[in-house]
């Protein structure tokens, strides 16, 4: 199978409800486009530059999704046009994206980052640092970003148990979101971006709305063109 008809199968296995982000990283424009062809507009992008140039490139009705982690000096490049930026992790980068966001009167979808993995190399926030910075109405000073809801990792592991019980706390978390600081995250607050392409189907089980899948798609990856 190419890669549309593989995207096309994942499709069909996913509830209409769920978003299937097509992670498009280290791979060529015309990948993109069979996938644009048969109707997917959501794509994933892990690198600014990357992402900049195949903005550059591809249709403009495109929903470009940044899903890899985004420092502060990058921001500027995909404010103009980035769809949902998935990965804040902290109060800073929220404040830049906002302060960048101001000055191309934007208001930019961006997902809270949870850290729930058992994983060093994982970022994002913990329960406690977000309880703190929402009872200190820090979110609602940023009025160019609008919270739309959460995204978490998994472990990478084969336990596929230790895998849902961590699903199932980034939803707890953004259950937890919503009951209580609903005047501040408004009614837009309803998505949880989780699982890939190893664990996808558990993610959607525990409450998933956007599943983030690059190879199970696309096919293994080649990093050296980017060396």
């Amino acid at each position: 199978m190419n890669c549309a008809e593989r995207y096309a199968e994942i499709r069909k296995k996913l509830p209409e409800s769920v978003t299937l982000l097509a992670v498009s990283k280290t791979k060529p424009a015309t990948d993109i486009m069979s996938l644009y062809d048969i109707g997917c507009r959501d794509f994933g992008e892990n690198k600014v530059q990357e992402l900049t140039q195949k903005y550059n490139e591809l249709p403009k009705d495109i929903r470009w999704h940044q899903i890899g982690h985004l420092q502060t000096n990058k921001i500027k490049y995909i404010i103009p046009f980035v769809y949902m930026i998935h990965s804040i992790d902290s109060i800073k980068l929220a404040a830049e994206v906002n302060k960048q966001a101001a000055k191309h009167d934007r208001v930019v979808d961006c997902l809270l980052e949870l850290k729930v993995a058992n994983e060093d190399t994982k970022s994002g926030f913990d329960i406690d640092e977000l309880k703190q910075l929402f009872s200190q109405n820090e979110f609602s000073k940023l009025n160019n970003i609008r919270l739309r809801g959460v995204m978490g990792m998994a472990t990478n592991t084969d336990d596929r148990d230790e895998i849902r019980k961590e699903f199932l706390n980034v939803k707890a978390v953004f259950d937890y979101i919503k009951a209580n600081y609903a005047g501040e995250v408004g009614e837009w607050f309803d998505q949880i971006s989780m699982g890939m392409s190893g664990d996808y189907d558990i993610a959607v089980e525990c409450g998933s709305t956007i599943v983030r899948i690059g190879s199970t798609i696309f096919g293994e990856r080649d990093y050296t063109a980017q060396k």
